[in-house]
């Protein structure tokens, strides 16, 4: 079986095709994924130049498409790609770019297409009838869960028959490492030592998690919260909330934005992960928590429910309830799997191996073919 993954978003002009891995380091990861299944993957990347790059067996189509003045030339110049490497399956990336499949499938009209959900929303009700046509003949669209393609299904963008795989929409390559090195690394400390990585807004709701934190206090006095975070629109009021309330006061550490790495060592020093999110399309600082060995105590949202098995690996807990994350937290500090089993989890279910067996079986289903 040969896929195509296609990726219509040009990266910056000025960038070689291989410099691009380092600016878009989630470029490589889902075609890894899905090669590590033994399925041979290409890549045909949207650029200013035309190049070719091989990276881990996978071969890069970097095309250059600035010549193209239509959306008709682009789809010829992407057909004529394709058509080249006798691609059995394209795999898109992006709900966004609907006209840009139709208009390869001109072309290419027996070519299966199947889409992959990035935190992608339903266009407005003025442009659904475009969006219905170009998603009539899907052979399939992948969500983290299948009840986030809710948005599009209830609108008739996504029809029916659509067919719906719920697949993580990547994975992580954070190790396990080993806990008491990373403290020492860190600084940080705590029984439960607990992460937190997100932006301080209010989809990632981090007073309702600073209240539950205050509630667990009671049963858990030695818990300490370690908070790396990017944008921080609600900042001034988490410390606020933090330096007005004994319980939290020199427990809740703001770390600010950290490299990646970093990150990575913190996830290795924590005990717990907790998210507040009220809306993830994944949660990739979920993926690096449980990649790292690290409980989760997590919002009880669908993307949620789907990495952890419906909280099989983690506590589920309904988003903006402080009381409930304080339930959880007691919960997970007392009764948790081991750091090995956590990983073990990730390995069987989140790693990109595993996901990769997830897309062989999609390729799979919209060939037609029997499950090897």
């Amino acid at each position: 079986m040969h896929v195509a993954q296609i990726n219509f978003l040009s990266p910056p002009k000025e960038l070689a095709a291989a410099d691009v891995f380092a600016h878009w380091p989630s470029l490589a990861d889902i075609p890894d994924a899905a090669a590590s299944s033994g399925i041979k993957v290409s890549v045909i990347q949207a650029a200013a130049r035309r190049e070719r790059v091989v990276r881990n067996e996978v071969d890069y189509h970097f095309l250059d498409i600035g010549q193209a003045k239509t959306l008709i030339d682009r789809g010829y110049q992407f057909a004529s790609q394709l058509d080249q490497l006798k691609a059995d399956v394209l795999h898109v990336h992006g709900l966004s770019f609907g006209e840009d499949a139709f208009a390869i499938s001109h072309y290419l009209p027996r070519l299966p297409v199947l889409f992959q959900d990035h935190a992608d929303r339903p266009p407005r009700w003025w442009r659904r009838p475009l969006w219905r046509r170009w998603y009539a003949n899907a052979a399939g669209v992948a969500f983290t869960a299948n009840e986030l393609a809710q948005p599009f299904t209830s609108v008739g963008v996504l029809n029916a028959r659509t067919k719906l795989f719920a697949i993580p929409e990547s994975s992580c390559r954070f190790v396990l490492g080993d806990c008491a090195t990373a403290r020492a690394e860190t600084g940080c400390y705590g029984n439960p030592c607990i992460a937190w990585v997100g932006h301080l807004n209010d989809g990632k709701d981090p007073l309702t998690v600073l209240d539950g934190i205050a509630v667990a206090t009671a049963e858990l006095p030695d818990l300490q919260l370690w908070c790396a975070f990017g944008n921080a629109p609600l900042l001034a009021q988490v410390q606020q909330r933090v330096a007005g309330d004994p319980r939290l006061a020199g427990r809740v550490h703001l770390l600010g934005k950290l490299p990646h790495a970093r990150i990575e060592r913190l996830m290795q020093a924590a005990d717990l992960f907790v998210s507040g999110s009220h809306a993830e399309s994944c949660g990739y600082a979920l993926l690096e928590a449980v990649a790292c060995g690290a409980f989760p105590v997590v919002t009880h949202i669908p993307s949620f429910r789907a990495l952890t098995s419906e909280g099989a690996m983690g506590e589920l807990w309904q988003p903006g309830d402080a009381a409930k994350l304080a339930d959880a937290l007691v919960r997970a500090a007392g009764n948790r799997p081991s750091r090995e089993q956590v990983r073990r989890y990730f390995d069987d279910n989140l790693s990109f191996a595993a996901v990769g067996r997830k897309w062989a079986g999609a390729y799979t289903h919209v060939l037609g073919r029997s499950a090897p």
